[in-house]
């Protein structure tokens, strides 16, 4: 079993912190913002603060030869995706529920990695999927009640971890020679423009200053979990099998839903309370492996 040092440790937890405790950002932020303008700030956030630490630390910014297209792939699937999708899930189901959606991310890789690259489906790995998909269907069952769109929220959620799966398959199969903090900067630079075009033409020019307390929490959206949150992710994939790394995206949900209670007052049923515990088993069974003979 890989060890895992104090600080690899330490940025699991960090990075678990940042991101669950972003979602509730997300739906306060979106009370003001329309969505592509609420991403357009965050990914202007983002540049800058990445900008200023490749400068500071005096890395590269080059893409080396025959890299860009991986680069486009993953920064389409990644962050353009990502950005588009959660922020419509937020809009439709309550922001703990849509992040449980979001980071069902390993059992999408599961299931894509037995499809197309004929990984092998263990009955464990197939339980996984089997218990996921139940707590899928039980978070989203109390919501069909109460949110005439919430078979929306169940889609962007769901397509935002699918997403997600096929952006880290990338990431992992590609080799990136002298690609750092780059490797994020560049998938961030390249998600912006469209984004800030669809913005221009869909949402229009802003009509309103935002208040502050939206305009720090977008800000702090783009600068903390989108520019250093997404630079650590990619460092511990790096750093990591695909499987240890992938072990912060099981509390990241429970943070989001504790949140989202604290911050918004949002719900917590019983059985959606089961589907949490439910997705933490599945996700666990995904990604740690059992007893070998």
């Amino acid at each position: 079993m890989t060890r895992v040092s104090p600080k690899v440790l330490g940025l699991l937890g960090a990075l678990t912190f940042v991101w669950g405790t972003n979602w509730p950002l997300f739906k306060i932020a979106l009370d003001e913002l329309p969505v592509l303008t609420f991403r357009t700030i965050v990914l202007a956030a983002a540049v800058i603060m990445l900008t200023l630490i490749l400068l500071a630390r005096g890395e590269s910014f080059a893409v080396p030869k025959g890299k860009w297209l991986p680069l486009i792939v993953a920064s389409a699937m990644n962050i353009f995706v990502w950005n588009i999708a959660t922020s419509f899930a937020v809009l439709y189901i309550p922001s703990g529920h849509a992040s449980v959606l979001a980071y069902t991310m390993p059992l999408w890789v599961a299931v894509i990695g037995f499809i197309v690259f004929r990984q092998k489906l263990t009955g464990r790995l197939l339980a996984a999927i089997l218990i996921g998909a139940a707590a899928v269907v039980a978070l989203m069952a109390p919501n069909f009640q109460s949110y005439a769109q919430a078979p929306l929220g169940l889609f962007w959620g769901l397509f935002a971890g699918f997403c997600w799966a096929i952006g880290t398959f990338v990431v992992k199969r590609t080799t990136w020679p002298g690609m750092g903090l780059s490797l994020t900067f560049w998938q961030v630079l390249l998600t912006f423009p469209p984004i800030a075009l669809g913005a221009l033409f869909i949402d229009g020019l802003p009509t309103h200053w935002p208040s502050t307390k939206v305009l720090v929490a977008t800000l702090y959206t783009g600068s903390i979990p989108m520019a250093l949150g997404t630079a650590t992710w990619f460092a511990l994939v790096k750093l990591l099998p695909a499987q240890v790394a992938a072990l912060s995206s099981i509390a990241i949900p429970i943070v989001a839903i504790v949140s989202g209670i604290l911050i918004l007052n949002e719900p917590l049923s019983t059985l959606q309370a089961v589907a949490i515990a439910s997705t933490v088993i599945s996700l666990w069974l995904a990604l740690t492996p059992g007893k070998e003979r």
